[in-house]
């Protein structure tokens, strides 16, 4: 493993729970490459999702390197013992009859935290998405964060960190972009599931499929 965080990106953990993500990241294979920037604030886009083992692979990947992340969850599920594990791992709360949308609530959680890295899926889905979902592009103007790719390949079994993307005006300019490094660091488990966008920039066939439990 040739990643590590700067002293500006939120950590969890310790040097024992990371020293145990990298010895069980190693044992499934795996590695990580490319840089995550020194910031304390981003957003991380993680694609392909074609299986839940790509969750499995990121939290082991997170836990080696201390990385703290958060993604947004309906505040329906944090009642309990459920609730305390949501926060621990780094979830907050969306409340359904806010106002306002999960857009504006993730902008306001950003503006209202000193370091905050929001991980998130684009293809929204593991059962091969006609597009990506804009909403991480929406808060990533809106709170005025860098959008940062990680590619998980399933042939080379490595994760790879991209470079920073600020989000400009032209959103289907900075998908291509996005798309491109893509395109050259990833490999879905299942291709048959790959979402249309990913297809069409590894050259591709795109075909609807039902999304299977695993």
């Amino acid at each position: 493993m040739n990643v590590s965080l700067g002293p500006e990106v939120p950590r969890r953990g310790n040097a024992l729970s990371r020293w145990l993500g990298r010895v069980v990241l190693r044992a499934m294979g795996w590695r990580l490459q490319g840089a995550v920037p020194n910031l304390p604030k981003m957003i991380l886009i993680g694609a392909p999702h074609t299986t839940n083992m790509d969750g499995v692979i990121s939290f082991v990947a997170m836990t080696a390197l201390g990385l703290r992340a958060g993604t947004m969850v309906k505040d329906s599920a944090f009642h309990g013992a459920v609730g305390l594990l949501l926060r621990w791992l780094g979830a907050l709360p969306v409340d359904r009859k806010s106002a306002k949308g999960v857009v504006e609530q993730t902008i306001d959680a950003f503006n209202s935290r000193p370091a905050f890295v929001l991980l998130l899926a684009p293809e929204g889905t593991r059962s091969a998405a006609p597009e990506w979902k804009r909403g991480f592009y929406h808060v990533a103007r809106g709170a005025g964060v860098p959008v940062v790719p990680a590619a998980i390949d399933y042939n080379r079994k490595r994760i790879t960190f991209g470079p920073p993307l600020i989000a400009g005006e032209d959103y289907d300019a900075d998908l291509r972009t996005l798309l491109r490094f893509y395109a050259d660091h990833s490999a879905p488990r299942h291709p048959e599931r790959l979402s249309r966008p990913l297809c069409e920039a590894q050259g591709r066939e795109w075909r609807p499929s039902s999304e299977a439990d695993e």
